[in-house]
């Protein structure tokens, strides 16, 4: 009786589908490729780590940013390992509210900015014709404003409450137009894609096509260009604090901190340091990150398979 069974293909016969071989979705390459980022993924944990110690160290800590009963001028101590300012602040109190305020409005200037930046971009390089020059036309006279002049003026019409989200509204109003023209880049390369006149053949809104197409597909870029505002948003403030147009008092925030400290930097020079390493760690790791997601986003290696 002949054996009826047929024999199994060996496996070099065997082809992809019988293999059966899990695909990997475009977010898990995403992920994997900045994993293998060190430097990236090192400087996010470092930013979380900072994020903790501003949010969640003020509920831990003994002295919170209003205590002002220690010691005048007290050096770093077991007390006060920050030490303590003149008026009896102590620092690490003062440090923690101050890096807390500092990212709120980094982090509001980013979602602000980064939101109305990518949707102008993104409507002006899908229309193109006289609504791209209208729309880049005003986004270049934002871009050509004195910068520090422009948020010094509209500062000062918050100094009455001094109020943080004032101070984001001012730099989200300076940041967006830079955002809007690297956007626009992306998306007049997009639009020509066979996927977009696929999706109007198929009778698409145009709202539909910016908004699940389009900036969709610019993510990469957009979410860069957010980490990329969330540092010199710092630093911006950092800036007008340093010279009195920022965050005002009983308030605090890292630029406020070494702008009350530059008369002392010489005799308690750790008034001035200790904000001033927040202020570049933020900045260092913030840019870092964004690195490693511009790597992981480089459509150049979505055909990596590690």
């Amino acid at each position: 009786m002949s054996d009826t069974t047929v024999a199994a293909k060996p496996p070099a016969q065997q082809t992809v589908q019988e293999i059966n071989t899990r695909q990997r979705t475009q977010l898990e390459l995403v992920i994997r490729r900045f994993l293998r980022h060190k430097l990236a993924v090192g400087s996010l944990v470092l930013f979380l780590l900072i994020v903790l110690f501003a949010f969640v160290g003020p509920l831990l800590w003994k002295y919170d940013y209003t205590y002002i009963d220690g010691p005048s001028y007290s050096p770093p101590s077991m007390d006060y390992p920050l030490g303590t300012d003149q008026a009896g602040h102590d620092l690490l109190g003062q440090s923690m509210r101050g890096t807390q305020q500092s990212l709120k409005i980094s982090l509001l200037v980013a979602l602000i900015a980064t939101t109305f930046g990518a949707l102008w971009g993104a409507v002006a390089g899908f229309y193109r014709g006289w609504l791209d020059g209208l729309l880049m036309r005003i986004a270049d006279v934002v871009l050509t404003l004195p910068s520090i002049a422009i948020a010094v003026s509209l500062a000062i019409n918050f100094r009455g409450g001094a109020s943080w989200w004032g101070l984001a509204l001012v730099l989200s109003f300076l940041a967006w137009a830079g955002i809007s023209r690297v956007v626009r880049g992306v998306v007049l390369a997009l639009r020509e894609q066979e996927f977009i006149e696929a999706a109007k053949a198929m009778g698409a809104s145009d709202l539909r096509i910016i908004l699940r197409h389009l900036l969709p597909n610019a993510l990469g870029t957009i979410i860069v260009a957010a980490t990329v505002t969330i540092a010199t948003t710092i630093l911006a403030e950092t800036a007008l604090s340093f010279i009195g147009f920022g965050v005002q008092r009983p308030d605090t925030s890292l630029g406020l901190l070494i702008n009350d400290a530059k008369l002392s930097v010489q005799d308690q020079p750790w008034l001035f340091y200790f904000p001033g390493l927040f202020i570049i760690l933020i900045a260092l790791t913030v840019n870092f990150v964004g690195d490693g997601l511009r790597d992981a986003f480089d459509p150049r290696q979505t055909l990596v398979r590690r």
